[in-house]
């Protein structure tokens, strides 16, 4: 059993994000040292690396300047020491921070299961699909083959060739957490490894989720345009007579109102983790429809009822519409399927806050 991780009296804690980047990784290590800074009493600091300095801006995303975290872009020599600690996002460029430094304590944070591998791939990997797809591309304007980097086909392929437990980089860590059951199915062996359910939501759509009148919601499907568009755009031709409303290119008040309007949200991309608008979406009040992509296909990760899951394969699609029309037609009943997952929303933060306090231990 882990004991946790020792916090002594000056300890500092440095937590790598890539700057100016708004996705549900980067907000969870800002909400990480938020926490430690403000409910364990830590010195913490975000780390922003590989800073543009010739940029006329600062590192920190204008989403993430409430949280108010103070930031570095280094690590200086006099902090490399054991009674410091070090946590670094899965992905390689993070990972390769880890080399950078000797004495302090480090830490690897699988926020993803995918973004480890494919962060990993090299002109070699996928070259016939991929080379024959750009030369398309400029010759007819679209690519020829069909190649999806998220599929479980290419997953299997890149797990296989990319040996987690031969990742040098990763054995320079000292300890890791994982904030996926699935995360934990891949890399649960890495020890001491910490699991922190992920269900922690930006504080804007819990205030939010307090006024929601659930009357006022309309026959409206919203959808993450970014993932998962080449099967939903299926969807939408078959369901002609639905109102689908993308989320894409909006400023946080506008997926919050978005969302408050629909009655379903529906998510076919791949969830390299627990994905964060689904759980948005859920707490002001959607219904939610899912493929069974990465973490979507666990129970654990998305807790909603089997019978809105769904394989993104073509004899699907009508069952897919049948399913959002049930839900506009008896939405109130509907709704209630998702009590579980709100509620699992709602404590969040409380779940995350005590898991942080199991895992880093003042002694």
């Amino acid at each position: 059993m882990n004991s946790g991780v020792s916090i002594f009296d000056g300890t500092k804690i440095y937590i790598a994000c890539p700057p100016n980047v708004a996705t549900g990784g980067p907000e969870l290590l800002h909400q990480l040292a938020y926490h430690l800074i403000n409910d364990l009493k830590v010195e913490a600091f975000m780390y922003y690396y590989n800073f543009d300095h010739s940029e006329p801006k600062i590192p920190v995303h204008p989403e993430y300047e409430f949280y108010n975290i103070p930031y570095v872009l280094d690590i200086g020599l006099n902090e490399d020491h054991e009674n410091n600690i070090f946590i670094v996002p899965e992905i390689l460029s993070a990972l390769k921070l880890l080399e950078k430094t000797k004495k302090i304590r480090k830490c690897c944070w699988f926020l993803s299961v995918d973004n480890y591998y494919i962060s990993k791939i090299n002109k070699t990997d996928f070259f016939f699909a991929r080379a024959i797809n750009k030369l398309s591309k400029k010759l007819f304007g679209a690519p020829v083959i069909k190649f999806d980097i998220t599929s479980k086909k290419s997953l299997d392929k890149l797990v296989k060739k990319y040996d987690y437990k031969k990742d040098k980089l990763l054995r320079l860590a000292d300890f890791y957490m994982n904030n996926s059951y699935r995360g934990m199915s891949f890399f649960g062996d890495l020890r001491p490894m910490y699991y922190i359910p992920d269900f922690y939501v930006n504080i804007d759509f819990i205030n939010e989720s307090f006024k929601l009148d659930i009357t006022k919601k309309k026959d409206v499907v919203a959808y993450n345009y970014a993932k998962g568009f080449e099967f939903t755009k299926k969807i939408i031709k078959s369901a002609h007579d639905v109102k689908f409303t993308p989320i894409k290119n909006m400023k946080r008040k506008d997926v919050i109102d978005l969302l408050k309007e629909a009655k379903v949200y529906i998510d076919f991309g791949h969830f390299p983790g627990p994905e964060r608008i689904p759980k948005e979406a859920a707490l002001l009040g959607c219904c939610i429809i899912t493929g069974k992509r990465g973490s979507s296909a666990f129970y654990e990760d998305v807790p909603i009822p089997q019978h809105y899951k769904f394989e993104d394969e073509e004899d699907n699609i009508q069952k897919i519409t049948d399913k959002i029309k049930d839900c506009f037609e008896n939405f109130e009943a509907r709704n209630k399927d998702f009590c579980i997952y709100v509620e699992a929303i709602k404590n969040g933060q409380k779940r995350f806050l005590d898991d942080l306090k199991k895992i880093f231990v003042k002694i």
